[in-house]
């Protein structure tokens, strides 16, 4: 186990305090991510059906799922065995039976199918047709929406996750760098990105990481201008730029880190704009302080930006912990004007103001931790447009 059974405990009784305070007495968690926090269960079998339940008579979560991936509950789970409920293969890629009618009957057995049963409406990984079979045989159950509870439980780290994200900074950083060193003109873009996953699958010589939760984000000249593109194996060319968002990873903690790479001398447009963004990220890691609101870094954002003649309506931010596909994101609260998040001490955030334009596109991001002293970045990899004359 990566953290200690003392801590499952810790992050139990948050999810219980929530769950106390919304009138849920069983919470069923689909979310990998959430399933990992409560547990510590890690593995890649969540394109099969599998489930965390939670309930307030039980001390222990209990892990719901295929057969075979419950030795792997045992290798990486704190869960006593009676604490782990295989269903048997039959179940998966059934036309006539379906794990959820497994779990529905397990609930009923254990006498859970009464009170309120909180589930993740918006997840993922909770199909319509999940929440059909539960709601039918559990029909004696009052169903309300729990999307979100685990993940505001999740929002402030201890520290030990702290630690993970400060080392997956470092592989980040790392890994930013080693992109720096490939990229040249005639190489192509997809060898650039193999460095970016070597170094990001092996981390630092002192430890090691792994796969991302997604693939990054890499776009190439024009496409720059859209932000969520990934690269192809067209050689680099000179006047270049090269956009690269990625995340350094420790054991499924992510820390992402977002730069550009100019291939030649960038145009005094292009060099602006990046010291512009530059400006504005240090104008919000500046405000940044435990008791203040998400809405004021945004603040601090438009305000660097609007005395250059720049506006951009999208958040610039949004907090970052464990990632299983699709996203490093915790989907709670936005680096946005209109979020009145109030920040605490341990959470963590990656601000990413991005600015697009129609024929390009610049980034600079970092990761950080609010301290009591104020914002703490887990990279320190140099905060401005990448340079690399050829």
């Amino acid at each position: 186990m990566i953290f200690s059974t003392s801590e499952f405990k810790a992050r139990m009784a948050k999810v219980k305090q929530s769950m106390l305070k919304q009138g849920i007495d069983v919470l069923l968690v689909s979310n990998p991510a959430n399933q990992n926090y409560l547990t510590g269960y890690d593995g890649w079998s969540f394109y099969t059906p599998q489930m965390v339940l939670v309930s307030l008579e039980i001390d222990q979560p209990i892990w719901f799922g295929r057969q075979m991936d419950a030795v792997g509950a045992k290798f990486t789970s704190f869960l006593s065995e009676e604490s782990v409920i295989p269903y048997p293969d039959k179940y998966v890629g059934s036309t006539d039976l379906h794990p959820m009618d497994y779990l529905a009957t397990f609930i009923i057995d254990k006498g859970l199918a009464k009170g309120t049963i909180g589930v993740e409406m918006d997840d993922y990984y909770y199909t319509a047709k999940w929440h059909a079979i539960l709601t039918n045989k559990l029909h004696s159950a009052n169903f309300v929406d729990a999307f979100l509870l685990v993940n505001w439980a999740r929002m402030v780290k201890s520290e030990h996750e702290l630690l993970l994200m400060e080392q997956a900074g470092q592989i980040a950083s790392k890994a930013m760098q080693g992109a720096y060193n490939v990229a040249d003109v005639g190489v192509r873009q997809c060898d650039v990105m193999a460095e970016v996953y070597r170094i990001t699958t092996s981390g630092t010589d002192e430890f090691g990481g792994t796969f991302p939760c997604k693939p990054p984000n890499a776009m190439v000249g024009e496409l720059c201008s859209a932000p969520h593109l990934s690269w192809t194996d067209a050689p680099l060319q000179k006047d270049e730029i090269f956009y690269i968002e990625l995340g350094g990873i420790r054991h499924r903690y992510h820390s992402p880190l977002a730069r550009c790479i100019y291939l030649g001398q960038p145009s005094k447009e292009i060099h602006e704009t990046a010291k512009i963004i530059a400006e504005g990220l240090n104008a919000v890691l500046d405000t940044v302080k435990p008791g203040i609101l998400c809405r004021d870094l945004e603040t601090a954002w438009r305000k660097v930006i609007n005395k250059h003649g720049i506006t951009k309506d999208s958040r610039i931010g949004y907090p970052v912990g464990i990632g299983y596909p699709p996203t490093w994101g915790e989907l709670t609260c936005s680096l946005r004007g209109s979020d009145e998040t109030v920040i605490e001490e341990n959470m963590t955030f990656h601000c990413i103001p991005a600015l697009w334009f129609q024929n390009y596109g610049l980034v600079i991001s970092e990761s950080f931790a609010v301290t009591a002293s104020g914002a703490k970045t887990f990279s320190d990899y140099p905060r401005e447009l990448l340079v690399k004359n050829v």
